[in-house]
């Protein structure tokens, strides 16, 4: 599999983690990020939707990678970018690009991802904050998700070739008419999949909570189709960014391993833990058993 094409997860401390994907025994000094970064060669930042992330933790983050050359992060916008209110977007902006700085002036940051909600759907007020974030962010390539069906338009694959923003493919549960299909497509040097899974009965419910909405693992015939999307992108696109972010209880990582396994017909690392939670995995990764390799 060529170094551009990258497979991994969306965030990477997560409580349920502890004894799945993590030791369920480690001191006070164990690194989440170095161990994942074992496993992966890339990570989608999660926090920096939550929070303004200050240059000195992305700072933090490149070097806490360092022995790892390949690996790379993406990082999600601010929700002040989607999710706020329109006059907010040149500011936060501005203030996701000071943050992540030093993680681009390292070489790591591949691209920010642009995660908009359902309800964002193609109107032209959507339209003209699409344009007032390209205008703002362009010092950083970035990837937009769009989540509604409505952008599934040839106006919009327009737009985004022409000012070469990047695409972002996702897989997400058909729980209503509305929601975008899988749309495989390459509009700007970077081919970026996320795979939600498929939990329709939890997407929208109104008394579900993050956890289960995202419980979902992917079947061996799933990863499949994943793959010959991947490969399908791999060729127009100069990288290509696949992100899991089927976080519960560590099945992002059992999936991520599982596509690298069919890509390659490799068996890659997995943590010890991760194999006794899914045996399933025994016959397609090899099983690291110590903390140091």
């Amino acid at each position: 599999m060529s170094r551009s094409v990258r497979i991994g997860l969306a965030g990477w401390d997560y409580p349920d983690w502890s004894g799945v994907v993590y030791p369920a025994r480690s001191s006070s000094r164990f690194d989440r990020l170095e161990w994942i970064s074992r496993f992966v060669d890339v990570i989608e930042v999660n926090a920096s939707f939550y929070r303004h992330v200050a240059a000195s933790t992305s700072r933090s983050w490149a070097t806490r990678v360092a022995d790892r050359p390949d690996f790379r992060f993406t990082a999600k916008s601010h929700r002040d970018w989607t999710h706020g209110h329109e006059d907010l977007v040149e500011s936060a902006v501005s203030e996701t690009l000071r943050g992540l700085e030093p993680l681009s002036t390292a070489g790591r940051l591949l691209c920010i991802l642009v995660q908009f909600p359902q309800r964002f759907h193609r109107t032209e007020e959507n339209r003209r904050r699409l344009e007032r974030i390209r205008l703002a962010c362009d010092s950083l390539p970035w990837a937009v998700e769009l989540r509604h069906r409505s952008w599934d338009h040839p106006e919009t694959f327009e737009w985004l070739t022409t000012h070469q923003i990047n695409w972002c493919a996702i897989d997400q549960p058909r729980a209503s008419r509305q929601v975008l299909k899988l749309i495989p497509r390459v509009t700007g040097k970077i081919a970026y999949l996320r795979f939600h899974g498929r939990n329709s009965r939890e997407w929208f419910a109104a008394d579900t909570n993050r956890d289960r909405r995202y419980d979902y693992l992917y079947s061996g015939a799933e990863v499949a189709e994943f793959a010959g999307c991947v490969e399908s992108l791999a060729k127009p696109a100069e990288q290509l960014v696949a992100i899991q972010n089927n976080h519960f209880r560590g099945q992002a990582l059992v999936n991520a391993l599982q596509l690298l396994h069919v890509l390659t017909g490799e068996r890659p690392p997995a943590p010890q833990e991760l194999v006794h939670h899914y045996p399933a995995l025994e016959d397609q990764v090899t099983v690291r058993r110590d903390t140091l390799f």
